[in-house]
């Protein structure tokens, strides 16, 4: 297509993914209360402060430090019903707007390409639901962590947008650090890096991974951090894995040849022609029979 048609095309696809997301951002509004409770009642259950009168004594009796939920202002809540619920359309439409994209670039992919791109998407969407359910498993022990530096005596007010985004980035974080095997495989797809080189670097990634577990998770409980590292851990060595076997297809599919929708590559070798030609030995041009201008020209010229 022209760029003017593939400009239109964009304009629609856009058109199509913000309609989309608008119209989720919208329904989710009506669930701002439900969605708010979804994400903070695992920090209420584990830091904050008791109601009932039992409770209160209990947490005397044991001097452990609470937190208590509070919004500051009076357009707060508005501003965080908005800033919820885009949250929620954002993510709810993924599939959408997710979809838009991939039609507006496959037309330009080869038939591998296409073929990658599936396994890429269908691969890539699990392992970042699996890092924001560890993100949200880990959270309330997060919170019980850090909830502890605070004095005695002091009391605790925990902004719920502060909460809000500090629950975001850790959903995040541990959602890109599961695709880190994808992108390893991805560099090795498009022949950047070798499974033997990322084998050779193994020592290095463990020791890696366990430093960012043990950031991620600051808990003194070792059971807590292995439960982020080891998936990564198990996710890193399939990463070599198949990277190893994909290069040894990379080098069986070399020798046979490029594919039915792939050109072959041009051999631009300059080969020896010899000496060339005198111009006395060059057979002179045929004089003009007549002179009667041919095209506009007066000699064979």
């Amino acid at each position: 297509m022209p760029l003017a048609e593939h400009l239109r095309e964009l304009r629609n696809r856009l058109a199509k993914a913000l309609l989309a997301i608008v119209l989720v951002t919208v329904g989710a509004a009506f669930f701002y209360n439900e969605i708010i409770n979804f994400f903070t009642e695992p920090v209420l259950k584990s830091v904050g402060c008791a109601k009932s009168f039992e409770e209160i004594a209990a947490s005397a009796r044991d001097e452990q430090p609470c937190a208590q939920i509070t919004i500051n202002g009076l357009l707060t809540p508005f501003t965080l019903a908005l800033k919820v619920s885009l949250m929620a359309g954002v993510v709810l439409a993924s599939p959408v707007w997710l979809y838009q994209l991939w039609s507006f670039v496959a037309p330009g992919l080869h038939r591998h390409e296409r073929k990658y791109a599936y396994a890429f998407v269908a691969t890539g969407f699990p392992l970042f639901l699996a890092g924001g359910y560890f993100a949200y498993r880990v959270l309330p022990t997060t919170a019980k962590v850090l909830i502890e530096f605070t004095p005695y005596a002091v009391d605790n007010l925990l902004p719920l947008d502060d909460l809000l985004d500090l629950v975001t980035r850790m959903v995040i974080v541990f959602g890109l650090s599961f695709e880190l095997p994808l992108l390893l495989i991805m560099l090795n797809f498009t022949g950047a890096l070798t499974g033997k080189r990322m084998l050779g670097w193994w020592r290095g990634m463990v020791m890696g991974i366990t430093l960012f577990a043990a950031l991620a998770t600051p808990s003194t409980d070792p059971l807590t951090m292995m439960a982020l590292a080891g998936p990564i851990w198990i996710l890193y060595f399939l990463a070599v894995g198949v990277s190893l076997f994909n290069d040894r297809r990379r080098r069986r599919l070399e020798a046979m040849g490029p594919a039915d929708d792939e050109a072959s590559d041009l051999d631009l070798t300059p080969e020896d022609i010899g000496e060339a030609e005198p111009v006395s030995a060059r057979p002179a041009l045929p004089e003009q029979a007549s002179t009667d201008r041919v095209n506009g020209y007066d000699d064979v010229t």
